[in-house]
């Protein structure tokens, strides 16, 4: 199911810029040269300009690490996440996520890729959903970001597996997401030294943290997070 969802979701990308051609994706008018947005609302997109060095986490005016960073150091390196879980990438991320739309989906990696200033990683690790929830969903929004970014850049694309199907983390607290993934993920052969996992939305950091830790047992010594929005301050 999974092969088919992905192999339509390619199909429909090569047709992406014909179905509104000459239009900002977000106002309708008139784009930058060879872009799918225009320069106004481009910079009125909610970007994480000041977000813990090591997570992302957004921290409004301040700069270095978050508290729960300096406490607990993740098993990650450093977090490449440009923009923040509002408004209209809100929006774009569930359409992509929830909705496999095409649209929203090449969008958003258009504009992480643009906003990239990491680019040291030598190889893409998508977050794994476990067999029996890929045969549910159908689609791995980190899979498909991965292969996406990954052709963009000229990197490969490692696979990991969930050795279990942990419950939602959604109403879950965040220690209880760090309990809930540990030891969830494995590499079925070794990784380069410097890697990048890919995620859609980084909330707590527990699943990036969680697959880190497979990836060190696998041989990586540099691990970046590359997402493509992270909560706020105020999100669960």
């Amino acid at each position: 199911m999974y092969t088919k969802v992905a192999g339509s979701l390619a199909a429909l990308e090569k047709v992406l810029h014909r179905l509104l051609p000459g239009y900002c994706a977000f106002c309708l008018g008139a784009p930058e040269q060879g872009l799918s947005w225009c320069l106004p609302c481009y910079r009125a997109l909610a970007w994480n300009v000041h977000g813990c060095r090591a997570c992302g986490e957004p921290l409004g005016r301040a700069r270095g690490l978050c508290r729960h960073c300096r406490d607990s150091p993740p098993a990650f390196d450093a977090a490449c996440v440009p923009l923040v879980y509002e408004g209209a990438i809100r929006q774009l991320v569930q359409d992509f996520k929830f909705h496999a739309s095409p649209r929203a989906g090449v969008l958003l990696t258009e504009l992480f890729v643009s906003a990239l200033d990491d680019r040291q990683a030598q190889a893409l690790l998508p977050v794994p959903l476990h067999p029996a929830r890929a045969r549910e969903r159908g689609f791995n929004q980190s899979q498909w970001l991965a292969e996406q970014i990954g052709s963009r850049l000229g990197l490969p694309v490692m696979k990991a597996t969930r050795k279990a199907d942990t419950p939602s983390q959604r109403a879950l607290s965040r220690r209880a997401r760090f309990a809930n993934l540990a030891d969830a993920f494995a590499l079925p052969r070794a990784l380069p030294a410097r890697i990048a996992i890919i995620d859609d939305v980084v909330t707590t950091g527990a699943t990036a943290n969680a697959l880190a830790l497979a990836a060190r047992k696998a041989g990586a010594r540099e691990i970046t997070i590359y997402a493509l929005a992270r909560t706020s301050l105020a999100s669960p």
